[in-house]
């Protein structure tokens, strides 16, 4: 019985047991290739999308966060760094439950894209605060000599200046969110690990499984880690 048939016979009610002799062995390199193809697809139409969608919204929204406290009057900048304290300090799976069961009509998919995007704005906003406050004061000085802009000023003169700075950092963000698509088995998205205990479950195999999901995330960690780094040379060496 192929893995895929595996996953799908929990629909229709016709598992299968397999052999006990399947489960003598510590490790199966032929049962580890068999399962690497579902591994991978979990991955890429879940986990991979939840942290690249989410990343994308946390770096907009974060940023948007960053400056509105900056511009806004201190009363509506108290009540937006009041919001996204609220949400930074409350745990991801709490507000995964909390939108999935107050938003029924939304997919659990969309939920996790909104609330991961959402949840990882409230940190990255924290380091673009520290990198625009890193941001020399003669430059801030230099613009309102200039009477530019205030788009112009953001645009063209504060956040190149403070991305620099925070490149690693919001880096580091999205591997965390790598980090924490388990999550969302609490609103019944199969994810990857969730995917490999349910192959696990049918198999009676979890060795394999476990360590084919830990391997996927050391080496997306990895490769996302490399790209960082890159970035922030560029960037380093276009100043």
């Amino acid at each position: 019985m192929t893995i895929f048939a595996m996953l799908t016979s929990k629909v229709t009610g016709t598992v299968d047991t397999p052999d006990i002799d399947d489960t003598t062995s510590f490790w199966r390199w032929d049962f580890a290739w068999e399962v690497l193809p579902e591994m991978l697809r979990s991955f890429i139409q879940v986990t991979l999308l939840v942290t690249v969608v989410g990343t994308l919204i946390a770096v907009v929204l974060g940023l948007a966060i960053a400056i509105l406290i900056r511009v806004l009057p201190r009363p509506l900048a108290w009540f937006i760094t009041w919001v996204a304290n609220f949400i930074r300090m409350t745990p991801i799976v709490v507000q995964l439950l909390v939108v999935f069961y107050g938003f029924v009509w939304m997919e659990p998919m969309t939920i996790a894209l909104l609330v991961y995007g959402v949840h990882y704005s409230t940190y990255m906003s924290e380091v673009y605060r520290a990198g625009i406050d890193s941001v020399p004061t003669g430059q801030w000085e230099a613009t309102t000599a200039l009477s530019m802009p205030a788009t112009r000023v953001w645009s063209r003169v504060i956040i190149p200046q403070a991305l620099r700075s925070t490149v690693p950092s919001l880096g580091n963000y999205a591997i965390s969110m790598f980090k924490d698509t388990p999550f969302l088995i609490a609103i019944s998205v199969m994810e990857m690990v969730t995917t490999a205990l349910e192959i696990g479950g049918f198999t009676y195999r979890y060795i394999e499984t476990i360590t084919i999901a830990g391997l996927i995330f050391l080496v997306a960690s990895y490769l996302t880690a490399v790209l960082v780094n890159r970035l922030e040379k560029r960037l380093a060496y276009k100043h």
